[in-house]
């Protein structure tokens, strides 16, 4: 219904689109603006961190498309429109997340894509069948991750009411973290993102293995490859908070 009411007026799709397009560039812009003053960022060339930008954009794109209007969660807590959705046969998170469904968010990803077809040209990577495979994987399960933490972030505003910043904090803060190269951070921050909110398995482990990178917190090999268990394992905990809160919601009373 949402896609076909935004195509009914296609001109401001257009435009809606593009806005969204180059309101994402704007952070690639910053990227290129650092590197007009330094070479290398983190020991990283701008190829390099602009590897990092694709993924993660193109990755975080594809959650915010689908998952990006769960922090509408807490505006219907509060007012008690929920009601509504669960008198529907129909998934109550599957309407959440189609609520006001966003096709202009496809600026995003298509400006994500083209920053990392760019990178990817101007690498000298040595290719095997591996890293050829890890790349759909690394970008299909950071998806996954951005769209678990969307979840779990909806989820955490059955109890709080309004949560959308902290959610907001995970989610855009998390990708806009990715976009850099793990070197130029602390590395508790960096084994907080891996061991507790496991966001650098959406693209600094396997990246760094693609673009033959020594992982800065020296962590075995084979967790480069965990990207899409990660991703399952996210999802169940995700999907076990939302039934949690689901379970949990007592509506407003009114």
């Amino acid at each position: 219904m949402w896609v076909r009411s935004t195509m009914a007026y296609r001109a401001s799709f257009l435009m809606t689109a593009f806005g969204n397009f180059a309101t994402t560039g704007l952070d690639f812009a910053t990227i290129l603006l650092m590197f007009s003053h330094v070479t290398t960022l983190g020991g990283f060339s701008l190829p390099e961190v602009a590897f990092l930008y694709g993924t993660t954009s193109t990755a975080f794109g594809l959650a915010d498309l689908t998952m990006g209007s769960m922090d509408r969660l807490g505006r219907r807590v509060r007012d008690g429109t929920l009601d509504t959705l669960l008198l529907r046969p129909v998934p109550v998170l599957a309407q959440v997340a189609a609520d006001r469904f966003a096709l202009r968010r496809l600026g995003r990803i298509t400006q994500g894509s083209l920053v990392l077809g760019w990178s990817l040209s101007r690498l000298d990577i040595d290719w095997t069948v591996l890293k050829v495979l890890m790349m759909p994987m690394m970008l299909l399960s950071g998806g996954a991750i951005f769209g678990a933490v969307f979840v779990a972030g909806a989820a955490f505003q059955f109890w709080a009411g309004d949560a959308s910043e902290v959610q907001n904090s995970f989610t855009y803060g998390g990708n806009t973290l990715l976009q850099y190269p793990p070197s130029i951070f602390a590395k508790d921050l960096v084994r907080g993102v891996t061991f507790i909110v496991p966001l650098a398995f959406v693209n600094w482990l396997p990246a760094l293995r693609i673009l033959g990178r020594d992982d800065p917190l020296g962590l075995p090999g084979w967790l480069d490859f965990a990207s899409p268990l990660v991703a399952v394992v996210c999802c169940a905990v995700a999907g076990l908070a939302w039934r949690t809160g689901l379970r949990s919601y007592r509506s407003t009373g009114s």
